[in-house]
């Protein structure tokens, strides 16, 4: 199994004045709603209801974390003797591109959003979710724009890739890799920019993205494991 397996609900917030103390390595996963952002979450964490997915895309309107460390440490999130023993924190972000968000709560969505990718110190990297049939949409792109100055990593899951063919999942790869290879720093230096092909359906790239997780995070420098088996700067572009 994977020690991403043993990732349980930690807190919820809608403020960040609300943000976890705790200083550890933080894992982000973005993209546009209906990209796949929920499935991938719940498949690479081997549970069917970790990470909500709504029916009505756009509506979760708040960051969601996750606990790696021990499966009881989600159940005693407020107990500050247990909270050592968290490895790290898997970030559930609002998605974005959903139109019928009214104005007053968008707001408050994009500045929220754009102030954690930009200023938390705990985010060791991005996971930028996009449909592999339509990525890097100009909200993408948005967040890359945003993420960037950190110089921290993003690694992209091109989800869906069931629904390529293997020319097409080819191409799409290559595609994004070339895109995420034209974001420099003012060295001309590439950022750390990854990207793979990613279908929850048929369990493609499932291996990858879990070893990509853990190295992010810090977490494949504790015991290995396999994974056998189903189991505010005050942004304003418009995320909503």
């Amino acid at each position: 199994m994977s020690i991403l397996w043993q990732a349980r609900f930690f807190t919820t917030v809608n403020h960040l004045r609300n943000l976890p103390t705790l200083q550890v390595p933080e894992v982000a996963f973005a993209g546009r709603s209906n990209a796949g952002k929920s499935t991938a979450i719940n498949i690479l964490c081997n549970q069917k209801k970790l990470c909500f997915a709504s029916k009505t895309p756009g509506r979760t309107q708040h960051i969601n974390f996750f606990s790696i460390g021990g499966a009881h440490v989600g159940q005693h999130r407020k107990d500050e003797t247990r909270q050592d023993e968290i490895r790290a924190l898997l970030v559930d972000l609002p998605g974005y591109g959903y139109a019928e968000v009214p104005g007053a709560a968008k707001n408050h969505w994009n500045i929220l959003l754009g102030n954690y990718v930009q200023t938390r110190e705990q985010l060791s990297a991005l996971i930028l979710i996009m449909d592999s049939r339509r990525p890097f949409t100009d909200l993408d792109k948005q967040m890359l724009e945003w993420f960037a100055p950190t110089g921290r990593p993003v690694h992209c899951l091109l989800t869906k890739a069931d629904k390529l063919n293997r020319n097409d999942a080819t191409n799409a790869l290559r595609l994004a890799q070339n895109i995420l290879a034209s974001y420099t720093d003012k060295d001309g230096v590439p950022y750390p920019y990854t990207a793979q092909l990613f279908s929850a359906l048929n369990r493609t790239g499932i291996e990858e993205a879990d070893a990509k997780i853990r190295e992010l995070t810090g977490l494949d420098q504790a015991i290995e494991f396999s994974i056998e088996g189903p189991g505010e700067n005050n942004p304003t572009s418009d995320f909503v």
